[in-house]
């Protein structure tokens, strides 16, 4: 009997120990999919890039995780293999349905697939090619190596692979029937007090709960404030830091605040919408917004004027939302562990020094101290 890819792919995510899988569809692995979510908890997503911070996460709160993915979508994951997983030594396996290279029709497809094996190379991200059914055992070893020398390793696996598969296309789903109501009323006040503020009252209440800070001034000033194993600084990938809260939340028992801004928010809000739909009880989203970019100058952002970010995050699905102007009122909030705060503040920044110590060296105490 021939054996069947698709069953092939899960007896070796099984094998290297795969907890939780993050996925996106593809019409080549349209069989595949089903099967993952039959053997593993899965995550479905909405963008690649934000997958790769929940991965993060959940591989910092001692879980294996892969993504299954399209092709198409590491263009936009590039950056946050580069600037997170390579950077830090996060390790990050992905199988990816390589497009634009075998009977293709579409021809979006065949420039960024003819050319992709070329750009991994050139971004010194490890890759494998299997394009044909003997090939299976190269998934094994490309899964083997991300872990073992902890780095990323995309495996474009070719749609000749699936070819005379006999798995049914599964049966597509219905809507869910639901009532969606939002009663939300918000006012933005002037701004009382400072990030550097607004950070100093969240130390002060964490107790033995992990902190993760956005990238640039916000881990400064965290560092400076109250530096501890416990802390996860970011150094790069903006955009990315709630989502790595959301895989710590999903694999660790540990209350996870993240210190977020409005600049990045914006940038990922992809990170809202996959918060909303896990919710998990431990996660506190700290959304500092001084309606600005203030570790790059101080540009300006739209919720200076037009978006609140309160009701961005209840239109995501996140429902336990509060409103903060003063320490008091954001100290109350993280008391009650509100999962999504507001905070507005001042647009300054304070001078701080740079942290004494390299991402590597961070993230090794940080998983040492969230037990992994």
């Amino acid at each position: 009997m021939k054996e069947i890819p698709e069953l092939r792919v899960i007896d070796i995510l099984k094998e290297n120990r795969i907890d939780i899988a993050a996925t996106l569809p593809c019409d080549r692995i349209k069989a595949l999919l089903p099967l993952i979510e039959k053997n593993f908890k899965t995550i479905p997503l909405t963008r690649e890039e934000n997958g790769v911070g929940i991965c993060a996460g959940l591989y910092f709160g001692g879980k294996r995780p892969i993504m299954v993915i399209q092709s198409t979508g590491i263009g936009n994951m590039i950056n946050a293999l580069e600037s997170l997983n390579l950077t830090y030594g996060i390790p990050l396996p992905v199988l990816a349905s390589w497009r634009g290279v075998h009977k293709e029709a579409i021809e979006a497809q065949w420039q960024f697939g003819k050319k992709l094996p070329a750009l991994l190379g050139a971004a010194g991200i490890e890759f494998t090619l299997v394009e044909a059914k003997d090939e299976m055992d190269k998934i094994d070893l490309a899964i083997k190596d991300s872990f073992d020398n902890a780095r990323p390793h995309v495996v474009l696996i070719s749609p000749a692979v699936w070819e005379g598969s006999s798995f049914e296309n599964p049966v597509p789903c219905e809507i869910t029937p639901r009532l969606s109501q939002i009663e939300f009323k918000s006012k933005i006040k002037k701004p009382e007090m400072t990030r550097y503020e607004a950070i100093k009252t969240l130390a002060s209440v964490v107790d033995d709960n992990i902190i993760v800070s956005n990238l640039g001034i916000p881990s400064k000033e965290l560092h400076e404030i109250m530096d501890r194993e416990l802390n996860f600084y970011m150094t790069g990938s903006m955009g990315l830091v709630s989502s790595i809260g959301l895989g710590l939340a999903l694999s660790q028992e540990r209350h996870v605040y993240v210190i977020d801004g409005d600049g990045s928010i914006l940038m990922n809000p992809n990170a809202l919408a996959s918060i909303g739909t896990f919710s998990p009880g431990n996660l506190t989203v700290v959304a500092i917004d001084n309606a600005a970019c203030g570790s790059t100058g101080n540009q300006v952002t739209c919720t200076n004027s037009q978006i609140d970010l309160e009701l961005l995050a209840k239109a995501s699905g996140i429902s336990d939302t509060q409103k903060a102007h003063t320490s008091d009122e954001l100290e109350i909030s993280l008391l009650r562990k509100a999962a999504f705060i507001h905070v507005i503040v001042k647009p300054v920044n304070a001078i701080c020094r740079e942290i004494p110590l390299s991402a590597k060296e961070f993230k090794e105490r940080f998983m040492n101290a969230v037990g992994n």
